[in-house]
């Protein structure tokens, strides 16, 4: 709203209105309404600042500008790769993990847990628990990989512990990483931990009393739709 405009095309104004309408009155304004202000402003610009024989136009197009950044990573091809993730909601807490093997086989391990937990201690849980499993398939090379940038810093040594609930789960995943020849922590976006993800989920989703096993399951891969009948 333009005040001025506000003032004087008010038909009726009341008290502080019409006090400013009187005392403004005094001067000689005329309010003419703008509608090209932007235009003008550009044409001002341009006839202050003309184009001389050095001006040189600017590029808007940057190749690659979408990359902010390019990592080349020489993964081993002998290493284990490990994923993990927690999941903590209204239904519970459940933790997620998921080995594969150099040739591409998967051992995913989930539980519920029945403490307090928050994010951070979930996704710790989730990490042991696939180390556990590691160290019982004699794994000698691992690659373990999350979407908790905090978990992985604090592994790497980039980070301090701080808190007093997190600095006992530290200590533990180095005890744990002795028992490997060699052992790396490397962050990932969430989007790409998406099965431990579901994993974990999962786990604090589901309602049950005890322990439960569920066969590992088979994805199939259909290209025809499920009502397509064969002819004889």
């Amino acid at each position: 709203m333009d005040p001025l405009k506000y003032i004087f095309q008010k038909p009726m104004p009341t008290r502080r209105l019409a006090k400013w309408k009187i005392l403004l009155t005094e001067f000689d304004i005329v309010y003419v309404t703008s509608t090209t202000m932007k235009a003008q402003a550009l044409a001002d610009h341009l006839a202050e600042n003309p184009v001389d024989d050095e001006y040189q136009p600017l590029r808007t197009y940057f190749s690659d500008e979408e990359v902010n950044s390019i990592e080349v990573i020489l993964e081993d091809t002998n290493a284990w790769k490990k994923f993990f993730d927690g999941a903590v909601n209204a239904k519970g807490v459940g933790i997620g993990s998921i080995l594969i093997s150099p040739t591409s086989q998967h051992y995913p391990s989930t539980a519920r847990l029945r403490f307090f937990c928050t994010n951070n201690t979930a996704e710790y849980e989730a990490c042991i628990m696939g180390m556990n499993m590691a160290v019982d398939l004699d794994i000698e090379k691992l690659l373990i990989m999350g979407d908790s940038d905090l978990i992985i810093r604090q592994a790497q040594g980039e980070w301090e512990t701080r808190d007093i609930k997190l600095i006992l789960y530290r200590k533990h995943m180095e005890d744990l990483s002795k028992w490997f020849k060699s052992v790396e922590f490397r962050y990932i976006p969430r989007f790409h931990n998406e099965l431990s993800d579901a994993l974990a989920t999962l786990a604090s989703m589901l309602p049950y009393q005890g322990n439960i096993h569920i066969d590992p399951l088979e994805i199939q891969i259909r290209e025809r739709h499920g009502i397509v009948m064969k002819l004889k």
